[in-house]
């Protein structure tokens, strides 16, 4: 049985059967996790309150048939909004460590211009992907910059302003 020790900053959380929660968890040490908590969605839950969105959390994961939530313990809110949190959590690679992202989200000067550079798709250097003009958005499913235009014809579905 191993276990993580790890801060994370929690990202985003989805039912599993009936009582468990499936979470996703940018670790300090470890990068993106993906972890279950056994009964979770119960009212007397210990790790309910503390599993939230947008908390950084001292946690411990314990791997035995797949990735365990043992114990979390909220520090603080990081502010950050849930629709970023999700977006983080599709375009992160599980196990991949990023310390410049992680202090980034911790010290509250986000961005998704410096957020992309770091996950290599920097903007100062990209061009629109139908005309080649400067970028304003970044579409998620296609990982391809996009100029106002062209954005405006894809919808809002998968963008990223920057």
């Amino acid at each position: 049985m191993q276990e993580y020790l790890s801060d994370a900053i929690v990202l985003h959380g989805e039912p599993n059967g009936d009582l468990d929660i499936r979470f996703s968890l940018f670790t300090k040490k470890f990068g993106k996790l993906t972890a279950k908590a056994k009964s979770a969605r119960k009212i007397t839950s210990k790790l309910r309150g503390h599993l939230q969105p947008g908390n950084l959390v001292k946690s411990r994961i314990v791997e035995k048939n797949g990735l365990h939530v043992a114990d979390a313990l909220k520090e603080k809110q990081t502010g950050l909004n849930f629709a970023d949190l999700k977006v983080l959590k599709d375009l992160l690679i599980d196990g991949e460590p990023d310390l410049a992202l992680w202090s980034m989200l911790t010290s509250g000067q986000f961005t998704w211009a410096r957020a992309l550079r770091n996950l290599g798709w920097d903007p100062a250097h990209a061009k629109c992907d139908e005309c080649g003009s400067k970028p304003i958005a970044f579409n998620i499913e296609r990982q391809l910059f996009f100029c106002v235009k062209c954005a405006s014809a894809l919808g809002q579905k998968a963008l990223i302003y920057i």
